[in-house]
């Protein structure tokens, strides 16, 4: 188990309300500190994001600022309750989930630690001309 914030000191860094702010605050009012969660390893069971009716995936970033990153997670909002769940990146992509261009900030300059919050959305094509897109997992585009 690892916490997802360092403290509770935790702020966003150079605020803006944002189209999706909704999103951005529930997933950061549920994974307030000391909020721990397991991290799930890629050998892990598989999530059926589809049957879990997920509306939208966050991704959390974790850095030391200006340094190394320390982690990359991903978390499910739960459709109907405020919960979310972890998931993995291959769970993205069987799901058909794609980056949006939206993300916010946020700094502990009590740990000097930034964390990038983003988000994720099911790709709106038609199902019944889907293939996988070979060419976009995320771990090798996300910088």
């Amino acid at each position: 188990m690892s916490s997802l914030l360092c403290c509770a000191s935790t702020e966003a860094y150079r605020p803006q309300y944002l189209q999706h702010q909704a999103k951005f605050t529930a997933f950061m009012d549920w994974a307030q500190f000391p909020k721990a969660c397991a991290t799930k390893d890629g050998g892990g069971q598989e999530t059926d994001l589809e049957a879990l009716g997920t509306p939208y995936i966050v991704q959390l970033v974790r850095q030391v600022n200006y340094g190394p990153l320390e982690s990359k997670r991903y978390f499910a909002s739960v459709k109907g309750t405020s919960d979310f769940i972890e998931v993995t990146e291959d769970d993205l992509i069987r799901a058909n989930f794609q980056k949006l261009n939206s993300y916010k900030n946020y700094r502990c300059g009590v740990h000097n630690k930034f964390f990038e919050v983003n988000l994720y959305q099911k790709d709106p094509v038609n199902k019944h001309h889907w293939r996988v897109n070979v060419a976009r997992p995320g771990s090798q585009i996300d910088l």
